[in-house]
């Protein structure tokens, strides 16, 4: 068998920003594991199912997304099953983690998070409940790591908004509020946080090296069962 092939499944999305990033993200992430492939569920092609049946060797589907909802449990599976590919093995999301939210501290400090600052979650959100549990266990995280209670907000799907959010901590008490952005690209999303009314908004989590060792890990353990198994098989 040869070496197993990573393919980066992302969403999709119209922002040129957010497809340049994932583009970096690929890159960074080739020159650790070898040439990497894209795919998108969403809005963008190459679809998974394309990019699998362009692929001789056996692959490693790894879902750049930071919630395992429908896409995750739903789209990447049956587009691996269109595929007909008989070497594949699909990795578990790129997120909840604890990597994350390290490069969620950063990105706050750099914003200018001090700690008893406030922090507001900002997360696109989902009507997956599914999600919206990893989105939770994302907050309880990062609420260990600061040392305070995360609220959460929601950018597009769900409920309560980041917004209202924001203005209930104020009320609340909080000097200051700073919210964590938890995406992983510049975008229309990621634009809107800057009307929450917060004190500060950190960056996405971006082309982080971390982020990229974590996307490595992901495949060396997939690339590592696939190697002893062969046959297709889910690693989530």
């Amino acid at each position: 068998m040869s070496d197993p092939r990573m393919v980066l499944v992302a969403h999709g999305t119209r922002n040129p920003r957010g497809v340049e990033m994932i583009a970096s993200l690929a890159d960074a992430v080739s020159e650790r594991v070898g040439r990497t492939r894209v795919a998108f569920v969403d809005v963008l092609g190459p679809a998974p199912a394309e990019v699998l049946r362009e692929l001789d060797g056996p692959a490693v589907v790894v879902p750049a997304f930071l919630a395992s909802g429908y896409h995750v449990h739903t789209d990447v599976p049956r587009e691996v099953a269109a595929s007909e590919h008989p070497e594949v093995v699909v990795t578990r999301a790129l997120g909840p983690d604890p990597v994350l939210t390290q490069v969620l501290i950063r990105r706050l400090v750099e914003a200018g998070w001090c700690p008893g600052d406030s922090v507001v979650l900002a997360a696109a959100g989902s009507s997956d409940p599914r999600a919206l549990r990893d989105v939770r266990v994302a907050a309880a995280m990062l609420s260990e790591a600061v040392g305070a209670r995360v609220e959460i907000g929601y950018v597009a799907t769900g409920q309560p908004r980041v917004p209202d959010v924001v203005a209930r901590v104020r009320r609340g008490g909080a000097e200051k509020v700073f919210v964590a952005s938890y995406l992983l690209a510049r975008g229309l999303f990621h634009d809107r946080l800057s009307e929450a009314g917060a004190d500060g908004v950190a960056q996405p989590l971006g082309v982080d090296p971390d982020v990229v060792g974590l996307l490595e890990d992901r495949f060396v353990a997939a690339a590592d069962s696939l190697l002893a198994t062969a046959p297709y098989r889910s690693a989530r």
